[in-house]
């Protein structure tokens, strides 16, 4: 089995910490979502599993061996860390070219990657001539360039168009299903909840969640419905005599906190009272993620009152 392995992974930067004893595994066949807030960790935690920081102490492995000792390391392992790295005055084809030479890659696998990205047309370009999404396809084609088993990728929809937003999402969720083991880092959180299965939250260095994404979002939303029915009345005072305060909104809809689907749902029934919409409500990963980690950020803003500018 390939997977990441990081066992109390810790990394000091003179005074600073900034991996605390960071134990966690990456499994295959699921996109784990890498999540935190600025200075969590995530990409010294990356730069570590990769072999480019040396730990202060524990282990991070891939299969079992660090990044280091993988003979041909880019049929094990590929990475997107930072699309700007790529050499300007190349072009993209030779880019990859080279990374494909040092790594006893075909030659035909570099004309592969570059149709997989939507680079073909462009491959003959130098570089410095890229937008920050065409760069951005050309670090994700040198990821995928050995086959590897295991793909690990920072920010990889930063400066992506919507088409390529959605390329994006089905090729980490097509490597899945391939039995890959795919890690991904984001700060955007819907963009997130599209594609992980899996989530993996750091806050200073330390890890605050390892669960399922369905789990993340369940521990973190309080029972609740939104429901629309044409006895508003009737169901109203079903609600109260049971001790729950419903409250309408604007769009017709009734809110009722405290309660489930099912309990609202069997309470109609047992009244007659038809339920042209019920759906329980949760968290989206957005509001699960704030609530994790608002302690945990070491930058934040703050607000103050709006003062009117002078005339």
């Amino acid at each position: 089995m390939t997977s990441i392995d990081v066992h109390e992974l810790t990394k000091d930067y003179g005074p600073t910490r900034a991996v605390d004893h960071l134990t966690f595994s990456v499994r295959p066949g699921r996109v784990t979502g890498f999540l935190g807030p600025n200075g969590a960790g995530k990409s010294t935690t990356m730069r570590l599993v990769l072999g480019l920081d040396r730990p202060t102490a524990g282990t991070a492995t891939v299969g079992g061996m660090s990044y280091v000792s993988l003979p041909k390391p880019l049929h094990r392992v590929g990475a997107l860390l930072d699309a700007q790295a790529a050499h300007g005055s190349r072009t993209a084809r030779d880019h990859l070219l080279a990374l494909a030479a040092t790594n006893g890659i075909a030659d035909s696998r570099v004309e592969r990657v570059l149709e997989e990205s939507g680079l073909a047309a462009v491959g003959r370009r130098r570089i410095k001539t890229f937008s920050l999404g065409m760069r951005q396809r050309l670090g994700i084609a040198a990821a995928l360039l050995g086959e590897p088993g295991v793909v690990m990728l920072d920010e990889p929809s930063n400066g992506l168009d919507p088409e390529g937003i959605i390329w994006i999402r089905e090729l980490m969720r097509g490597m899945a299903r391939e039995g890959r083991t795919v890690l991904v880092s984001s700060h955007l959180m819907n963009e997130t909840s599209t594609f992980a299965d899996h989530l993996i939250v750091l806050g200073r260095g330390r890890l605050l969640a390892d669960l399922p994404m369905r789990e993340f979002l369940d521990s973190h939303s309080r029972p609740g419905v939104r429901l629309r029915t044409g006895e508003a009345g009737r169901l109203h005072d079903v609600l109260v005599r049971r001790g729950l305060r419903p409250v309408l909104g604007d769009d017709g809809r009734w809110t009722v906190e405290g309660v489930t689907a099912e309990e609202v749902g069997t309470a109609a029934a047992g009244e007659g009272i038809p339920l042209l919409e019920l759906v329980d409500l949760q968290a989206t990963l957005e509001e699960a993620y704030l609530d994790l980690t608002s302690k945990e950020s070491q930058f934040t803003a703050t607000t103050s009152a709006a003062h009117p500018e002078a005339s």
